[in-house]
């Protein structure tokens, strides 16, 4: 898939943007909470050079192809809370894929939801995408009830779905397509 340059996004009371350098100690944050790491390229306590390595990958997703990864970023402040991404591994079925993690002290506060909303929303208005899907652990309760708030519907369970530490994992998957014309 050919992508464009990457936009900024409103999502008020936040904003999704491209990562920047200043975004560093939300990575070194986030490299402290064993779930995130494990679930995402974010390095295991990482040090300096190994956070600025995570936003170069970030940097890298629109230009080879792969998606789009937005850091999640307060309106106000313009401090970044979380990352969001959208993803094109199956683009050429019409599908594409969200995966989203908030920094440990911010969560529980809506940031998910309004980043989730507002990313599902442009997804399904880019070209030749019609349906966004979302992966969640069945136990990661918060999760899934972002995604039910933001209009995604649970499908079912995939079993044994993808490996996370090595050792595959049930997934709940969900979509969220978009509207259609009535005849």
């Amino acid at each position: 898939m050919e992508l464009i340059e990457q936009p900024v996004l409103d999502a008020t009371p936040y904003y999704l943007r491209p990562f920047s350098l200043e975004d560093i100690p939300l990575i070194k944050q986030a490299s402290s909470d064993p779930y995130i790491t494990k679930i995402t390229t974010v390095p295991l306590q990482g040090d300096h050079q190994q956070c600025l390595e995570f936003i170069y990958r970030q940097w890298s997703r629109t230009t080879d192809g792969t998606g789009y990864s937005f850091a999640i970023a307060d309106s106000t402040t313009h401090r970044a809370v979380g990352q969001i991404g959208l993803w094109f591994r199956d683009a050429r079925h019409g599908r594409a894929s969200i995966g989203y993690w908030v920094g440990p002290e911010h969560r529980r506060q809506g940031i998910a939801a309004c980043a989730l909303n507002t990313l599902a929303g442009w997804a399904l208005g880019y070209p030749g995408i019609h349906r966004v899907e979302l992966y969640v652990e069945p136990w990661n309760e918060g999760s899934w009830r972002v995604a039910e708030r933001c209009g995604f519907q649970r499908e079912g369970l995939l079993r044994g779905w993808e490996l996370i530490g090595n050792e595959p994992k049930d997934l709940y998957m969900y979509s969220r397509i978009a509207e259609r014309a009535q005849d």
